[in-house]
């Protein structure tokens, strides 16, 4: 990445020469902190240095001494990490006799490592708490080596005076920014810290030659996985005679077969189920309903290098699809649900030929996929004249529970247990010695018992009670049928009572691009917050809640979902500048073109 003018930039490079400059740059700097504007003179430092002072003081950072975060647990086993370890001990052994520091932080400046450096500076280090653990970022510490260089998205050098706060001006610190080689995206920050009266320009040098170096590394072993991958992919093809697709975590690769045997739906349902295979480390299978009504067994098998995940292969075979008998005898769907894809409307089917025939049924998924919801209208589609009693396990106590299921079927209704998987050992045996009498009593009409939990769940726990329940069923996450995302809105907002609310085609495939991590309940409070806002009229992207203009994949902290919000709201304010954005949050351009990448905003 560079900077607006394509310049690198050296912050300290004004400050070369006598103790004057640095006298006045002090002064200025302690203008700033007090809330002046003094005309620095020279236009590098006003673009720059001053910005980052501004931010600082905007940011309330302490400028005597400030407090960094401490993070809890470090990862130790990551691209950056693997590729920088022998990198940065190598070149610390070239620095061994010099009082420098080699420091690897990650991409939101928290310290990971620190390599070379004498006690005495190393001591200095820890009372500031540049140490492992500790969040170097801009906002928290102020003007640093670490976290200015992420906010400007550049190499730069800070030296002693130039420093926000108090307690860092004894020292310098170089910051150069590791990318990744293939992707570009931005993995953390290489520093070299010393004491201010050693600063000198090759700090910034070896600096940028210690990220180049790290930059090498990634992409030999990037090579060297995909190499590996690429491997088990062609053995695969050649031996299973199957359609066969690779995945790593820049590689998708699939063969003839897959596109000749499944249209463009079915292969883009089968990546889509094989995108939860990134990063696992044991082989597992699983069914895949696609959308022409085949049924898939993929079959993940992991590919390693030594200790190292390089991706997987996942092996596909066909499996008979529902005849058009089954078709047609098969129970309609109940009306209170929505949703037409083929996985979707097989759960549904097994739901209610379960209850049809009084067959005891465990339903199992994700929080919010819509397992209560299943059995309620599954019951009021096949056994209306009966009384459905629903009882959340997470809610009640052990004796509430079992005296109210007792009553409920004593009473002749049927019985629904939410969230069964929260029960203790004892609570589990005193419900599954209840319900075993329930199941051995002869007395007709038969009670419908069903019971939810969360997946996957260890067979020891819940063993004695799923002896009692001859089916499971897998209620699948929204992420796996997001083409039912339009029938669920239009459901969802009629059953809010906004008739006259609808979604554009364009705002509808943006909600079918999101991840859904909640699932229907997700999706259900993002139409609630539309609701609030209008009751009639169309929806298009731009009317969107902020969450839903951004598809990162990964989970967001409270504050990183603040902070894309607030981009989001910015860029709709400024009809989608990014400059005048940047600056009404007081953030520079390089920083929010990261964060636009980082969060997958779509404009």
């Amino acid at each position: 990445m560079t900077t607006p003018d394509d310049r690198e930039i050296e912050v300290g490079e004004h400050n070369r020469s006598g103790s004057q400059d640095g006298h006045s740059l002090q002064e200025a700097g302690n203008s700033v902190r007090a809330g002046d504007f003094p005309d620095l003179g020279d236009r590098r430092v006003r673009n720059w240095l001053r910005v980052s002072w501004l931010r600082s003081r905007e940011a309330k950072v302490d400028a005597d001494r400030p407090a960094a975060d401490y993070v809890e647990s470090l990862p130790t086993d990551t691209v950056l990490t693997r590729a920088a370890r022998p990198v940065l001990r190598a070149l610390a052994a070239e620095i061994e006799n010099e009082p420098v520091s080699l420091i690897l932080t990650d991409g939101k400046g928290t310290v990971l490592s620190r390599y070379g450096g004498d006690r005495r500076l190393l001591g200095a280090l820890d009372r500031v708490q540049l140490a492992p653990g500790f969040r170097y970022s801009e906002s928290q510490v102020g003007t640093n080596g670490i976290g200015t260089a992420l906010e400007v998205g550049a190499p730069l050098l800070i030296r002693g005076d130039e420093h926000y706060s108090g307690h860092l001006r004894r020292f310098s610190c170089a910051g150069a920014l590791v990318t990744h080689p293939i992707t570009g995206a931005l993995l953390g920050v290489v520093d070299l810290t010393t004491e201010a009266e050693n600063t000198n320009s090759l700090l910034l040098s070896f600096a940028k030659l210690a990220a180049t170096r790290i930059r090498e590394r990634i992409l030999e072993e990037a090579n060297e996985l995909d190499r590996a991958l690429l491997h088990d992919y062609h053995a695969a093809c050649q031996h299973s005679g199957r359609p066969v697709i690779a995945i790593g975590d820049e590689v998708l690769m699939m063969n003839a077969l897959t596109q000749q045997r499944f249209d463009s739906r079915d292969q883009a349902a089968i990546i889509d189920r094989t995108r939860d295979a990134r990063g696992r480390h044991e082989p597992f299978t699983l069914l895949a309903d696609l959308p022409s009504g085949i049924t898939a067994r993929l079959s993940y098998q992991p590919t390693f290098v030594d200790d190292r995940l390089a991706g997987g292969v996942v092996r596909i075979k066909e499996q008979l699809a529902r005849s058009r008998a089954t078709r047609t005898v098969a129970p309609p769907a109940p009306r209170a649900l929505a949703g037409r894809s083929a996985q979707w409307q097989r759960t549904v089917e097994g739901v209610v030929e379960a209850c049809r025939r009084s067959e005891w049924l465990v339903l199992d998924g994700e929080p919010g996929v819509g397992k209560t919801a299943l059995i309620r209208a599954a019951h009021d589609h096949v056994r209306p004249e009966r009384t459905l009693t629903v009882l959340d396990a997470a809610r009640l106590d052990g004796d509430e529970l079992s005296e109210r299921a007792g009553a409920t079927l004593d009473d002749g209704g049927d019985l629904a247990v939410l969230h069964a998987h929260v029960l203790g050992d004892d609570q589990l045996a005193a419900l599954a010695a209840f319900l075993q009498t329930v199941a051995q009593d002869t007395r007709a009409p038969a009670p419908w018992v069903a019971l939810t939990m969360q997946s996957p769940q260890e067979e020891s726990d819940t063993h004695s009670v799923l002896r009692l329940f001859p089916k499971t069923i897998s209620v699948p996450p929204l992420r796996h049928h997001l083409e039912d995302v339009p029938d669920l809105v239009r459901f969802l907002l009629d059953a809010a009572g906004a008739t006259e609310l609808m979604l554009s085609p364009a705002a509808a495939n943006q909600l079918m691009r999101l991840s859904w991590g909640g699932n229907v309940t997700h999706l259900r409070s993002v139409l609630d917050e539309l609701c609030r806002r209008r009751r009639s009229g169309t929806v298009e992207p731009a009317d969107l809640p902020a969450e839903c203009r951004a598809t990162t994949r990964r989970s967001l902290t409270r504050l990183e979902s603040l902070e894309r919000d607030a981009i989001v709201e910015a860029l709709a304010l400024h009809g989608g500048d990014k400059v005048a954005a940047a600056k009404a949050l007081g953030m520079s351009r390089a920083t929010i073109y990261r964060k636009i990448r980082e969060f997958g905003i779509t404009l």
